[in-house]
């Protein structure tokens, strides 16, 4: 894992500097295979955050580093969608697809409360690798037993990869079953 810190959650300023980061992440990792690496941006603590906040705060700062990527020319990762509501859906930076998974103080979900409010960028192609050779399965059952222990139940908005709008696990708050994601790709993303 490798941190960055960075100001206030959901703002145009870390726009650019998480970017800067997750691209240099991303060249020192341009094949990990199935060994897991993440970028855990750690953002300043805010002094209260509901999780409706924090889900806001998180999709204006993906859409802040969307429109910055856009302004510099980088595409869109060619083997995701860039539409949110489809299940092949993961967020990309830098032309390098990312799940994204938010931690924050204001947490329902103990397996997601944090003192602080964190992104936690992991790269997609770890996860496409870790299914082709099924070690996706055994893991997830591993934190799905963890997260029973900690809490009693697993996270229902937690869905097989690949199954489902991984957008809608982000914020690791149940949404609606008509929930439209707010994040909205530039037009030149829009390619798959």
């Amino acid at each position: 894992m490798r941190p960055g810190q960075f100001g206030e959650l959901g703002t145009v300023a870390n726009a650019s500097p998480l970017r800067d980061a997750l691209h240099t992440f991303s060249t020192e990792f341009e094949n990990p295979g199935a060994v897991l690496f993440s970028f855990i941006a750690l953002f300043q603590a805010a002094s209260s955050y509901t999780e409706a906040d924090f889900k806001a705060r998180l999709w204006r700062q993906l859409q802040a580093m969307h429109a910055l990527d856009h302004e510099l020319g980088c595409e869109w990762n060619g083997h995701v969608s860039a539409d949110p509501s489809r299940k092949d859906f993961s967020f990309s930076v830098g032309g390098r697809a990312f799940f994204v998974v938010g931690l924050h103080p204001g947490a329902l979900r103990l397996a997601r409360l944090t003192p602080q409010p964190c992104l936690v960028f992991s790269f997609h192609d770890q996860f496409e690798s870790l299914k082709s050779t099924g070690k996706y399965q055994s893991m997830q059952e591993v934190m799905r037993a963890r997260d029973r222990a900690l809490q009693g139940s697993i996270n229902p908005v937690l869905s097989r990869f690949g199954e489902a709008s991984e957008a809608r696990q982000y914020s690791g708050r149940e949404v609606e079953a008509d929930w439209k994601c707010p994040f909205i790709p530039h037009e030149s993303a829009s390619h798959v």
